[in-house]
């Protein structure tokens, strides 16, 4: 795990010195090793920085950027199937001076160019420069577990691991995007491809960047596409069947990513995910894991006497710690800088105090996310195939005329309601749900954090909303059903934008890296063909993995209700951090950034001071954005 950043500049006004600024400010996801490689090319001057998290072959012979011949290359992450590839390249002649898998990935496009990705196992973002082509080609993992982001204004092209590498670049213009605030406000992350800053991106996970040096020209290409693994015919078998080749996926991808040469731990929550990672590892193998968890003294959000009793069963050497409101207090002020674009998931606090217990004693760290999207483990999957039944069942023109009576009418003015809690924001959703086209569409909706209206109310100017991978009802034939079109689309937007940003950004900041057992690609592509009845069947969620899971651990350990990893925000903002809203939230800041209608949020914030709780993730979100204003834009 590395953090890696560098530059194309057709101008050849950039400077070495501007490359290592771009790269130390990474420091943190790299801190046993740095490297920096640049060259003034015919058409412009190239620059590649590396920082490095020894994790494989800890020799100064895995130092990048790494070169070879006619290539140079700078990487990120982990390629757990490096082994066999190299022992493909010894049969083709190549040899090997390393134990790294970085020289593998270099050595691998030497021989089949870009068609060497299709290969690759696992989580990475890398820069590879070929000297002979005159290309730059950048690509991100299947799944989008790490991060990268390029920027492109006045014929200078930058990339990085994470945006705060730009503001190093002395020609880097950090203009808001405010189309992309309006879609964090909604979802709580700046959903992919869009960024925080105009003229800059994500690049999509299974994309990569072809950059031409010779005419400036870039083409982002796709090479793997979670969506094709749902349009494939779903597999007629049996469930036992499907258990069987389940379960020996499982392990396959499971010991991938144990494989290390520094010690190993597991974020054990005590829900069914991460209690079959370690179950499954720790039932294959003599010695004995290291698990962690983090808990709360608040009840309802406490799940760490489940995770004591899943590894005292396992026989695990298990750590727990207790998050209280003054270690939340000192973490929050850090958030704007960890998540250097807006981010409002507040799990981050509990996963960056998690990824600090576990550093104490381990340098790789598995968690067990994308069970929740793949088995259709959450709440929304029932409520929303509910919502669409019971709307799609009347006549599109009824709907449609509801919706728009329901337009023509101000919520605050309809009597008694209008006391009810969040009536507007209900109100305003349910008329955008009744003029929906599609299931995808209602998912849309109620994923949302603010209606139509409410963001009209907010913004000065209200953006216009540019599509993210949310609108690909297009992209889908006839094989997939409603349930099989959600769990594609949550994987390539909440789990993507919110679940792994939050865990890369929180393991990285104490140098750890983390690893998702769950998002092997075979894993993916096979789970994505299962009949939709394995998955959700009579009100039971995620009901093939619950059965896997109790091959390893007793139905009594494990069944009970689904408590999530969130935090008591409500209540710690009615307490010590209450002063949080009341020093970032205020007239003089809100006026300064001239974005928001100020009495707006004011009215926001003092109605949620006085007690109603409907808004505190509108605030949350709100918080987190002037937080990070303050942060990178004063």
């Amino acid at each position: 795990m590395c953090g890696i950043a560098g530059f194309i500049d057709f101008n050849k006004k950039s400077s070495e010195d501007d490359l290592q600024k771009m790269t130390d400010v990474l420091h943190y996801r790299g801190p046993d090793d740095s490297g920096y490689f640049f060259s003034p090319s015919e058409h412009s001057q190239i620059g590649l920085g590396h920082r490095r998290l020894s994790i494989l072959d800890l020799s100064p012979l895995g130092h990048q950027p790494m070169h070879f011949e006619h290539l140079h290359i700078v990487f990120n992450g982990e390629v757990y199937n490096f082994a066999e590839i190299r022992e493909e390249l010894i049969k083709e002649g190549y040899s090997f001076t390393s134990d790294s898998d970085t020289e593998v990935i270099l050595k691998s496009f030497h021989c089949w160019g870009i068609k060497a990705v299709d290969k690759y196992n696992g989580m990475f973002a890398f820069s590879i420069y070929d000297e002979k082509t005159q290309k730059i080609t950048l690509v991100r993992d299947r799944s989008g577990v790490k991060p990268l982001y390029w920027y492109h204004k006045d014929n200078l092209i930058l990339f990085s691991s994470e945006l705060k590498s730009f503001h190093q670049h002395p020609a880097f213009e950090k203009a808001i995007n405010t189309d992309a605030l309006a879609q964090f406000l909604n979802y709580k992350y700046v959903p992919e491809p869009h960024c925080i800053f105009q003229h800059c991106r994500k690049l999509g996970a299974g994309h990569y960047l072809e950059i031409d040096l010779a005419t400036g020209e870039t083409h982002e290409l796709t090479y793997w596409n979670v969506l094709h693994a749902y349009n494939k015919p779903v597999l007629k078998i049996s469930e036992q069947e499907a258990i069987e080749e389940l379960d020996s996926l499982m392990l396959s991808a499971f010991n991938y990513r144990m494989v290390a040469d520094v010690p190993v731990g597991i974020f054990l929550s005590g829900g069914y995910d991460s209690s079959l990672v370690t179950g499954m590892l720790q039932t294959h193998r003599t010695e004995q894991l290291k698990t962690y968890t983090i808990g709360f003294h608040e009840k309802g959000f406490d799940e760490a006497p489940y995770a004591k009793q899943v590894a005292q069963h396992l026989g695990t050497d298990h750590t727990e710690y207790y998050c209280t409101q003054d270690e939340a207090k000192a973490i929050l002020p850090g958030l704007a800088n960890l998540y250097d674009e807006p981010f409002a998931d507040s799990s981050a606090i509990p996963t960056v105090l998690v990824s600090q217990l576990a550093r104490k004693e381990v340098t790789v760290s598995l968690s067990a996310d994308g069970g929740d999207e793949l088995f259709a483990g959450y709440e929304k999957h029932s409520r929303v195939l509910d919502y669409h039944k019971r709307f799609a069942s009347k006549p599109a023109a009824l709907r449609n005329t509801a919706s728009s009576l329901m337009g023509l009418i101000n919520p605050d003015y309809i009597p008694v309601l209008n006391k009810t809690q969040n009536f507007s924001t209900k109100y305003d959703k349910l008329r955008q749900i009744l003029g929906s086209k599609d299931i995808l569409d209602v998912l849309k909706i109620t994923s949302q954090e603010f209606s139509e209206l409410d963001l009209k109310r907010l913004f000065k100017d209200m953006p216009k909303t540019a599509p993210n991978n949310f609108d690909l009802q297009h992209a889908f034939n006839d094989h997939p059903d409603d349930l099989g079109k959600m769990l594609a689309i949550d994987y390539k937007t909440y789990m993507l934008d919110d679940i792994l940003t939050k865990v890369d950004r929180a393991t990285m900041s104490v140098s750890l890296e983390g690893r998702e057992p769950l998002l092997d690609y075979r894993l993916i592509e096979y789970i994505a063909r299962l009949p939709s009845n394995m998955k959700y069947r009579d009100g039971v969620k995620k009901y093939l993995l619950k059965e896997i899971t109790h091959r390893y651990l007793p139905r009594e350990i494990m069944d009970r209700p689904k408590m999530g990893f969130g935090v008591p925000m409500t209540e710690w903002f009615r307490d010590e951090l209450k002063v949080y809203f009341t020093h970032y939230l205020t007239e003089e800041r809100l006026d300064k950034a001239g974005i928001f209608n100020t009495a707006e949020i004011i009215g926001l914030r003092d109605r949620y001071l006085a007690g109603a709780r409907e808004n505190s993730q509108k605030l949350w979100s709100l918080l987190m954005f002037e937080m990070w204003y303050e942060q990178w834009m004063e």
